[in-house]
Formats: structure tokens, sequence, C-alpha cells
């Protein structure tokens, strides 16, 4: 895009009331979490939609009032960029599609919010960064924990080291796919090309993630192993992963995740003098947590109405995201370190970019 077309895009932008948003891939969380989302946010607003499913075509613009001239298919989703209604693009497709949509809608002009993980390899992210940097255009990655109260007071505590330095976290997230049956092995997340990894990909990121953002720091070392008690249907992915990363500072996180069960989700923070953490952690709703035994006191918010928001004012007031592609690119690097000692057998040292 031009110098002078972004300019005036981005005054545009800043002077409307609520940004024009378009939802990419109407499944289960465009359904549930952020079309509602979408209905208390304050600076943003749904004008668009884009679906490889007719059907859905007139559920949602009888559902949300969207005329027939904002709903897309994926084949003609590039003529996205003569629509001026439409100010950011949200990619919530699976996540092996997140790169190429994301590059096809930065080079349409619009501002990209990309479900994380934020694409399948490192190199992807570095091509998504550095695409929407060239057309000028924000980048921002669904990282809703990060937005959410309980986790603000944690990150709070343990940047302010109130209870002193941090020496041990203990994070895990696990979720059961049983409604994706064994004679259903066609189903997206269970495809490495479309999911490029399974638990540790979809939920477990959350817990990385959460290690990342307390301690502040990346992971220097990371060694990991998996297990999978269904080598058959969790053929091409990973089911169970149990990991431990070390940081610069010294502390140690014990992390796991896995499709195979339910019962984790939850972070523990250790520090010298008290520990602190939430249990549920990262659900999209009914947070609680504990400091020193006692509750933490905040409120249980709508976690993707926040996360939209702010990134319409970034947009709005042209100023950076604390979720941006860059957040994405520190995750997928990490993530990479997981599945390479699960390979080699080794401690993995884990390299940053420059």
């Amino acid at each position: 895009m031009p110098a002078f077309a972004s300019r005036l895009f981005a005054a545009e932008s800043a002077a409307k009331e609520k940004l024009g948003w378009a939802l990419v891939g109407l499944g289960r969380l465009s359904t549930n979490q952020l079309a509602p989302a979408l209905q208390k946010t304050k600076h943003a607003k749904l004008v668009a939609v884009v679906t490889g499913t007719p059907e859905k075509e007139k559920l949602w613009a009888e559902k949300h009032s969207i005329p027939q001239s904002h709903i897309y298919n994926y084949e003609a989703f590039d003529k996205i960029a003569e629509n001026d209604d439409i100010d950011v693009i949200n990619i919530v497709l699976p996540n092996g599609m997140h790169h190429e949509f994301t590059v096809r809608a930065a080079k349409a002009g619009k501002h990209v919010f990309c479900e994380k993980p934020m694409a399948v390899s490192s190199q992807e992210c570095r091509e998504m960064i550095d695409t929407c940097r060239q057309a000028d255009r924000k980048l921002g990655i669904g990282y809703r924990c990060q937005f959410e109260p309980h986790h603000l007071e944690c990150i709070r505590l343990a940047n302010e080291k109130a209870f002193g330095p941090l020496r041990q976290i203990d994070a895990g997230f696990g979720i059961r796919i049983e409604d994706f049956p064994q004679d259903d092995p066609k189903h997206w997340r269970l495809e490495k090309k479309l999911a490029g990894g399974g638990a540790l990909m979809d939920v477990g990121i959350h817990a990385l993630n959460a290690c990342r953002y307390l301690t502040g720091e990346e992971p220097k070392t990371i060694v990991a192993q998996e297990v999978k008690t269904n080598p058959e249907k969790f053929a091409e992915v990973d089911e169970t992963i149990v990991w431990t990363m070390t940081f610069p500072s010294g502390t140690v996180a014990t992390c796991s995740t896995t499709y195979n069960y339910n019962g984790v989700n939850k972070f523990t923070v250790y520090a010298d003098r008290g520990t602190f953490g939430l249990e549920p952690a990262y659900s999209y709703s009914g947070i609680r947590g504990t400091v020193e035994g006692k509750p933490i006191e905040k409120p249980d918010i709508d976690q993707f109405a926040a996360e939209i928001d702010d990134f319409a004012l970034c947009i709005k007031e042209d100023r950076p995201t604390k979720a941006p592609g860059e957040e994405g690119l520190k995750d997928l690097i990490a993530l990479e370190a997981v599945y390479e000692s699960i390979r080699s057998g080794r401690t993995v040292e884990v390299k940053r970019d420059a």
C-alpha cells in the first residue's frame, strides 16, 4: 500500500466510532465466542464474514444483519480490499491456513487479528510479520488471557516480585477430544498439515505463554517427552506432552498438555516467600485464583471482547499492541524447541531471533 494511501486509511479508521471487523472462518469459536463478543465491544463491530459453506451465509446474514455485499467465500477473498467498511480481518481458520490468509489480508490493506497459534512454524510467523510491516498494517494475535483480570493480577505480582524471585512454575492445560471420533480421522485438529501439531499447539500454548509472561523472559533450555495412548488416532499429531523450561533468571517451569483428559487447567507460581496461581486458568470464563490461599477478587469478563477492543484502540490511537506478531513468533520458537527435544531425546537450547 502506498504511504499516502496508508496514512489516509489510518486517518479514516481513527475517525470511526467502531472499526469494521470481518470474521474469516465461521466455526465454533466465531459462532460461540467472537460474534457474541462483537455485540459487546465499544470500539469494533461485526460487518463482514468469509466462509466456504454456502449454508452459513444466509444464517449469518439474518442473525447479524450482514448484507450480501459483505459476505465472501475464500475464492473471492481478495475482493475484500475494495470494501472500505472493513478495517480488521480476524483469521479464525485452522492453524495451517493462518499464514496464507494473514498475508492476503495485509496485502488487501487490512489490519489483521489472528487466532493463536499464530502459524505452524516460526518461519511462517516471520513472513506474516514482514508482510504486515511492509503493508503498514497492524498484526495482533489472539492471546485473550493477557487481557483477563486474574491473569493481569498474577503478572503484576510476578513483575513486582511481591513474594521475591520466582523459583518454579507448574503449568498445564488439557482437554478431551472424544467428540472427534475414532472413525473420523480427518478432523482438522488431527491432521498435521492443518493443525501443525496436536495438544501442544492447541491448548498447551496457553501454559507456555503464561510461563513467558509471568517470568517476563524467554526460555533458555527445553526438555520434553511425548506419550501416546492411542497411536492410531494421534498418528499425525501429539496427544500428551510434558516439558520443562529453564529461564535466564533461574526460574524452572514444568508444563503439561494433553488431548486425553480435561483435569489440568492451571498454573502455580512458587516464589521465595509465597505462592499464587489460577485454577481454572485458561477457560473462556470462570477464572479463579489464590494468593497465599486467599482468593483473587477480580471480575469475570468477556476475554474476547477485551482483546478485540484493545486491538481496535491500538489501531485508532496508532500504538503497539501487547500481543503483536512478535509475541506469536516467540511462542512458536519455543514450541519448535519442544518438538525438537522430543525428536532428539535431548535438552534443546532455545534459539532466539536477533
